[in-house]
């Protein structure tokens, strides 16, 4: 793909910084009707016309009264790479109908963004509907070729960044997050973008390797069932030794398995009989081959009695060796009960043998979880350390868009208003800037927005904020702190801003979602967050809209 960085590289020097731009993620990446109109412009002499576009979405997803911003650095990237090739121009001419112009598509070709503008919130804090997350300015041909490419950065990498964070909210900080969706992703690009995002919503790893290596992200697995069902007897194990760290010498950890299962049966209210010999093979195998590492799927064939006194046996032998295993998953049946069995006969081997850390092995649980099955667990008192989530998370089956939108708010200077028989879809006109006002408890009390015109609101000093549509709605706040919510990231042609790194967006969602109260973030029946406007802009509005809006006619 000419001119373009692409995933697959095979440089051992490969820099995380230098790949995490797709390759796909270029001007073409956009719908017919923005090449179409931008020929439209330009036959109709608008070339020099510049406009601003406001990038903002309507509601809240999941039912929820918060939003994460995602996808700006993704944006950025965009930017510093836009420009058509030779084969995109090729491709143009072959698809677009036949009467455009040879001239346009040497237009097209000497395109850059650097009279663009951009002002955008920080990546990874909390939005509201309405508040433009991001304003861009520039070219009203070029401002328009850039709106499909935006949202589809920022509409998926958003509402995937805040189920996300959903998710770490309801397990709570003591439980880890594991994000196990590569293979229910709609898709390779979504895969990565669900493993990136996820990450900065507040998980801790992935199982998608190659999201690891891209993005820095810890990666995390063990084993499926297949690994398991692939042993079917004691017969099977081809390799049995393990050096001894206390002796160095090597010792038959099939033996010593096998001994610690006749002990401990009793113990743990179960019959050796009863445990498969295959999964006690494939245990050991794993062992063997991760004895630092040895995280065991217990649920092939019965938690009670196999899975986890097949495990305890293979671990209190790795034990006797100098080793310690890490804990058990558990991927189907009641993972409340069994996670509580896991752990008491957990904390028994560790009392009974005086082995302190075994009582806090670590119990992960997969199987289809969503926001509802982790709140039900936390009634029930689960033992979990680790959740393993998947499709419901990647997928975002709760919303699956967040509908994002970027409408024409300014010409030339002068303000655009587009309106609408449905109120919620009639657009704020003009330039505008937002703020963040905040109160004595450190908690955001209202996102204000007011045209770009008007002095930004000061802490200590009164402001009046009004609904934008509904007349009645206004109060008085005194802000004790207010927050500038827009930086200038792109400008002249190259990104105006110290990009984070991931890890950083990151830390700024945990923060920001610490500044606002808990009922605006509680699951069930949120407190809706006030978004509001100055009186200049209400006015400014509403003036606007009566001069736009026709004038009926009764007969």
């Amino acid at each position: 793909m000419e001119g373009r960085l692409v995933y697959a590289n095979n440089n051992d020097n490969w820099e995380h910084q230098d790949v995490t731009q797709n390759g796909i993620v270029q001007p073409l990446l956009t719908d017919l009707y923005q090449i179409t109109m931008a020929y439209a412009y330009w036959k109709s002499g608008k070339t020099g016309d510049t406009a601003v576009f406001d990038l903002f979405f309507r509601q809240n997803p999941f039912q929820g009264e918060f939003t994460i911003f995602a996808g700006l650095d993704e944006c950025l990237k965009f930017l510093q790479n836009f420009h058509y090739s030779n084969s995109d121009i090729a491709y143009l001419k072959a698809t677009l109908p036949p009467s455009i112009e040879e001239e346009f598509f040497v237009f097209l070709q000497r395109l850059n963004v650097n009279d663009v503008t951009v002002y955008a919130i920080e990546e990874g804090s909390v939005a509201f509907p309405k508040v433009p997350l991001m304003r861009v300015e520039g070219p009203l041909i070029i401002v328009q070729l850039l709106e499909t490419t935006l949202l589809t950065l920022v509409n998926y990498a958003s509402l995937m960044a805040t189920n996300a964070a959903r998710y770490r909210m309801v397990a709570g900080k003591n439980v880890s997050l594991l994000e196990f969706g590569l293979r229910r992703a709609q898709g390779p690009d979504g895969g990565l973008s669900a493993s990136k995002y996820a990450y900065v919503g507040g998980f801790d790893g992935t199982s998608n390797v190659l999201a690891g290596k891209m993005y820095n992200i810890p990666v995390k697995g063990t084993h499926a069932h297949a690994y398991i069902t692939s042993f079917s007897d004691i017969g099977d194990l081809q390799h049995k030794m393990l050096v001894d760290r206390n002796t160095g010498q090597e010792r038959d950890l099939l033996a010593l398995s096998i001994e610690w299962r006749g002990k401990i049966a009793g113990l743990l209210d179960t019959l050796v009989d009863a445990a498969s010999d295959g999964e006690l093979a494939a245990l050991i195998s794993y062992a063997i081959a991760f004895p630092d590492g040895f995280m065991a799927l217990v649920d092939t064939y019965d938690v009670k009695k196999s899975g986890l006194l097949n495990f305890c046996a293979v671990a209190l032998a790795l034990n006797e060796l100098g080793y310690r295993a890490v804990g058990i998953r558990i991927d189907s049946g009641d993972l409340a009960y069994l996670s509580n069995k896991a752990r008491e006969c957990f904390v028994k081997i560790g009392n009974k043998y005086n082995i302190p850390w075994f009582a806090q092995l670590q119990i992960v649980a997969s199987n289809d979880i969503n926001e509802e099955t982790i709140l039900s667990l936390n009634e029930q008192g689960h033992k979990i350390d680790c959740f393993g989530i998947g499709t419901h998370l990647v997928t975002c089956q709760r919303q699956p868009a967040l509908g994002c939108v970027y409408k024409l708010v300014e010409v030339n200077g002068v303000p655009r208003i587009k309106l609408s028989q449905d109120v919620g879809k009639v657009t704020m006109p003009g330039r505008k800037d937002a703020y963040r006002l905040y109160g004595a408890d450190g908690h955001a009390l209202i996102d204000l927005m007011q045209r770009s015109i008007e002095p930004p609101p000061q802490a200590g000093e009164r402001v009046l904020c009004r609904h934008p549509f509904q007349e009645s709605k206004r109060a008085y706040v005194i802000p004790t702190s207010v927050e500038a919510l827009y930086k200038v990231y792109w400008q002249n042609g190259k990104v105006c801003q110290p990009q984070p790194s991931l890890k950083e967006v990151r830390d700024r969602v945990r923060a920001s979602l610490q500044t606002l109260r808990q009922d605006h973030k509680r699951n069930l029946n949120p407190t809706p967050y006030k978004v509001a406007v100055s009186d200049c802009l209400y006015n400014f509005i509403h003036d606007l809209w009566l001069q736009n809006a026709p004038i009926g006619e009764l007969s």
